[in-house]
């Protein structure tokens, strides 16, 4: 780009997605006099699924707007609780994101999620077909038009990330009531109904069961169930929720 220059400000937590050389504040930046704001701010390196207000000469303008030589642009990241319009607020995860995924559906959180790699175009048509937003550390595919919504996730740590998409959604949690498996619902099950799917150590130790409606996969209290109650607790003590299993 070198058409009319402005200076360009990040917030100070959208600057990891900009080269170092660009993350100071009033950055020069030239565009071409035709592109829209959206445009030259994913220029720089940010997801517009990141994006919160804009502001150019401190008035807040649409992504569509197209700025004009000497304007100064600040660029301010998503408010949290952040909002989704248009539907019940419900996940798609990338295949990165396994662990995660597991920890929100134990959380009793709608997320969907592929054990096998389907592809951006396959991932993005199925957000907008589910109305689902999508979770992904993957910037290239959150740029994609078609998404229905999308956020980046910041961390590659498990405990931290469930921590950003609790922080920034506000999801209601209703832990232990979806199949970490395979998201679906769970009812209580009585060892009767479900004894031909359990070895006999497990039959002779437990009496309280859970089976998924839709893949019928049964959960008892077992050996991890204490590292699963800590989740959980934490989760709930710091974002609220039921954490009675």
């Amino acid at each position: 780009m070198n058409g009319p220059g402005i200076q360009l400000t990040l917030a100070p937590e959208l600057r990891l997605f900009a080269p170092p050389s660009r993350r100071a504040e009033r950055v020069p930046t030239a565009t071409d006099g035709s592109s829209s704001l959206g445009h030259v701010v994913e220029s720089a390196g940010v997801p517009l699924t990141e994006v919160g207000r804009l502001l150019v000469d401190g008035r807040e303008v649409p992504v569509s707007y197209v700025p004009r030589a000497g304007q100064d642009v600040e660029v301010l990241g998503v408010e949290r609780p952040q909002q989704i319009e248009g539907a019940p607020l419900r996940f798609l995860l990338d295949v990165h994101l396994g662990t995660l995924a597991r920890r929100l559906r134990l959380l009793g959180v709608d997320t969907a999620y592929e054990n096998e790699d389907i592809g951006d175009p396959a991932l993005a048509a199925r957000s907008a077909a589910e109305q689902r937003v999508l979770l992904s550390r993957d910037r290239g595919l959150l740029r994609r038009r078609e998404l229905f919504a999308g956020a980046y996730v910041y961390s590659d740590n498990p405990d931290e990330q469930l921590r950003d998409v609790l922080g920034r959604f506000a999801p209601a949690l209703t832990p232990w009531t979806r199949c970490t498996a395979c998201n679906g619902p769970l009812h209580e099950a009585d060892k009767d109904s479900v004894g031909d799917r359990l070895e006999g150590g497990t039959q002779r130790s437990y009496d309280v069961f859970a089976q998924c409606t839709a893949c019928e996969r049964v959960y008892w209290r077992g050996a991890h169930h204490a590292r699963l109650e800590r989740i959980v607790s934490e989760a709930v003590e710091e974002f609220g929720g039921v954490a009675t299993p």
